[in-house]
């Protein structure tokens, strides 16, 4: 409906250039929205105020021209100019039903478009150090991630989802003495305990295992751990193993998979980082000072320049990363959204003007980065803080076990990633209409269950009776729950190209609460064939799409509740 009125509202254009009402070299952006008073009809543009400036005439004025320059199209029942110069389109009832018909012919794949033509696009999320089990801010990105790349496959991309193991470094060395600490029989309260120690309770399960001699299969590898608490190597090869094989099950608890597990140690053996030194300093953007390397990324829009190499030979942190992405780009990468967390704000200009140094061809403001900001969660009104296996913090797996993998998904992924996040375990758990996973969830079963009550009274759905008597669908909860479908593929568009996945969580708490209204104020089952089979197949177009919705969150549509 939307694209008609916008092509109705081009030949009023093209008239009106001819008629010399306005400017031939005009070419503006249409842009019709949906209307949230539907006594203004069921969509308006703001055209004629955006056009009057440069056509030189007064807004109402204009609108009363375009409309005079209108089509006739039998999809549109009247057009109205409202206040200063908006224009309402009324929808034809047999043409907004159409989308009813739209639906139940496209199934699944309604909402579905090919928008990125197969472009490839690479999605580093999660990316948690292997020194412990994931905690609730790794399962905020790991929710926000994946539900990016399903919108991203949505609409037409080839997604790789790609995880960054940080597996060098001073937390792995901690990890390593933490482990072996454990193993000699000590205690975080004892003289010994490494100074930066992990204190979790599943540091004992990491030592225990190794003592046992067991074998961890994690990704790429299959370690079998020696028993020698005096090996430190050893130690920190198997524990690594280990919490990412911890992590791995995380993940799939939670529905997560990736495509590509990268290893930063691999950056190091492969010779990478040094090979990005080497460039930064052979394209003349590096200096030395205080026996340090420097590199200078204020000349990149950094606000200070930065260390990429340490007075004692040490690489900081900074390089692997720029080697890192430049290893993106050079696997074919020509977009990559980093999903992280907030903490890492300082590290996207430095990263940026890394790479703009090596002058390997990389856009400017490349690769794109969604940050999230912190979660909190609470029951019965207080913050909870800790957890029995992580001993410091609230893990993913908490959430799961509390308030199961749905409704743990949905709350991490249903508000702006850059907005602060209070989980409630309370409300996750309530069976209520305050519960946003449980008001869509029951949308869904409450049409499930409509459609076995017809079965049941002998009144099976007949597709082709509904198809011929969609336009009886003339209350006026029924247009606004098809308006309402007929968006879905255009919030889908919109949520993948503004990397913001909440859009899709808000549309269903929309379309949930369009549909619980019109359920309560249409009565479906009754005698009249014709207009009964035609509210059905309203029901069964909002049910699809709530399932194909809620399977781009990554939360399932039970049938009963």
């Amino acid at each position: 409906m939307k694209e008609t009125i916008v092509a109705l509202l081009e030949d009023a254009l093209d008239d009106l250039k001819r008629q010399g009402v306005l400017p031939a070299e005009l070419a503006p952006t249409i842009k019709v929205d949906p209307t949230r008073d539907k006594a203004h009809g069921d969509y308006a543009t703001n055209l004629a105020l955006m056009l009057a400036k440069p056509a030189g005439r007064k807004p109402r004025e204009l609108a009363e021209a375009l409309v005079a320059a209108l089509p006739a199209s039998d999809a549109v029942s009247r057009v109205e100019i409202a206040g200063p110069g908006f224009v309402n389109f009324f929808a034809a009832t047999d043409a907004a039903a159409q989308v009813v018909n739209q639906v139940l012919d496209t199934g699944d794949a309604y909402g579905r478009s090919l928008t990125g033509q197969g472009r490839k696009v690479q999605v580093e999320f999660v990316s948690a150090n292997p020194t412990g089990p994931l905690h609730v801010g790794h399962g905020r990105g790991a929710a926000i991630g994946d539900c990016l790349c399903r919108l991203l496959e949505a609409t037409g991309f080839d997604v790789t989802r790609e995880f960054y193991y940080n597996d060098a470094g001073a937390q792995i060395s901690n990890l390593a003495l933490s482990v072996q600490a454990r193993a000699r029989g000590l205690a975080p309260e004892d003289d010994g305990w490494p100074a930066d120690g992990y204190r979790g309770g599943y540091i004992i399960d990491v030592a225990n295992a190794y003592l046992d001699g067991e074998t961890v299969h994690a990704d790429d590898r299959h370690v079998t751990a020696k028993g020698d608490p005096e090996d430190l190597e050893a130690i920190r090869e198997f524990a690594v193993a280990y919490l990412r094989r911890e992590q791995d099950l995380d993940l799939k608890a939670f529905g997560v998979h990736f495509d590509v597990y990268f290893l930063e140690s691999s950056l190091y053996r492969d010779g990478k980082v040094e090979a990005a030194a080497e460039r930064l300093v052979d394209k003349g953007h590096t200096y030395e000072r205080d026996g340090a390397l420097w590199l200078r990324t204020t000349d990149f829009g950094d606000d200070k320049d930065r260390v990429m190499r340490k007075s004692d030979g040490h690489y900081t942190y900074f390089l692997p990363d720029v080697a890192y992405h430049l290893d993106k780009w050079q696997r074919g990468f020509e977009t990559v959204i980093n999903e992280q967390g907030a903490d890492h704000h300082s590290t996207v200009t430095r990263v940026r003007a890394g790479l703009q140094a090596l002058e390997a061809g990389i856009p400017q403001g490349w690769p794109d980065y969604v940050l999230h900001q912190m979660v909190m969660v609470t029951r019965s009104g207080v913050e909870v803080k800790l957890s029995k296996r992580a001993g410091s913090y609230v893990t993913v797996r908490d959430l799961i076990d509390e308030v199961g993998r749905d409704a743990t998904r949905f709350f991490l992924a249903a508000r702006r990633a850059d907005s602060q996040l209070t989980f409630d375990i309370d409300l996750a758990r309530s069976q209520s209409n305050d519960n946003p996973v449980y008001y869509v969830q029951y949308a869904h079963a409450r049409l499930c269950s409509v459609g076995r009550r017809a079965e049941a009274n002998g009144q099976p759905f007949d597709h082709s009776l509904a198809m011929a008597n969609l336009g009886r669908l003339e209350a006026d909860e029924e247009k606004a729950l098809m308006n309402r479908l007929a968006r879905y593929p255009e919030v889908v568009e919109h949520a993948a190209g503004a990397r913001e996945p909440q859009q899709i969580a808000q549309y269903l708490l929309d379309l949930a609460a369009e549909y619980h209204t019109c359920y309560n104020a249409v009565k479906v089952m009754v005698e009249d064939d014709a207009l009964r089979n035609a509210r059905l197949a309203l029901g069964l177009a909002t049910r699809q799409v709530l399932r194909n919705g809620l399977e781009l969150m990554g939360v399932s549509a039970p049938e009963e509740m």
